[in-house]
């Protein structure tokens, strides 16, 4: 079985993470999307990332009873900093009849080279890479085990959708619906 990775944040999941998990899955050879809910990420500023159940919970919502997508907060479970390439090991080790596919948009292709061990990842893993606009530059890899997925642009972000609900704006469609109303009762990104 084909599993694509979609590691990510997810703070918050919204419509264009389901959107390109939805691609992925319709127009590709995967079978299952697995959103792997990420700690801080060692390439990033901290920032107002949410705990991890937060997250967790609202990817879950998100999917709902979805069977080709699966929540996984197993880097919550790993050694802290979270490194890709210790989470592909553990996966590869708990699931050895599993074939592991990367997701990532175009923009995280471009900084790949200073991933931990990402000659390993390259050498054990295909990566797949959807549209991101403004994203120049070529990266600086070998590019035999990537595949671009011609998937649809989204201009979504997260850091868009936390700022824009500190700012009292309705986001509701911006999110599915049963997420929207989790940020809402639980009056997440408000400060």
């Amino acid at each position: 079985m084909n599993i694509g990775l979609f590691f990510g944040s997810f703070n918050p999941v919204h419509i264009g993470h389901l959107a390109i998990a939805n691609y992925m899955l319709e127009f590709t050879d995967l079978d299952k999307i697995w959103f792997v809910i990420s700690p801080q990420n060692p390439l990033k500023e901290k920032n107002s990332l949410l705990p991890d159940y937060h997250r967790f919970e609202m990817v879950n919502l998100a999917i709902g009873d979805n069977s080709k997508m699966k929540a996984s907060n197993i880097e919550s479970k790993l050694p802290k900093p979270s490194f890709t390439v210790t989470t592909l090991t553990y996966l590869k080790e708990k699931y050895p009849d599993q074939h592991f596919v990367l997701i990532m948009g175009s923009d995280n292709l471009l900084t790949f080279h200073k991933w931990r061990n990402f000659e390993t990842i390259i050498q054990d893993h295909e990566l797949y890479v959807y549209p991101r606009l403004k994203c120049d530059g070529v990266p600086q890899i070998n590019l035999e085990k990537v595949k671009y997925i011609n998937a649809p642009i989204m201009e979504i972000s997260s850091s868009f959708i936390r700022q824009a609900i500190k700012e009292k704006k309705n986001v509701r469609y911006f999110l599915h619906e049963k997420v929207y109303d989790f940020i809402m009762d639980m009056h997440l990104y408000t400060k």
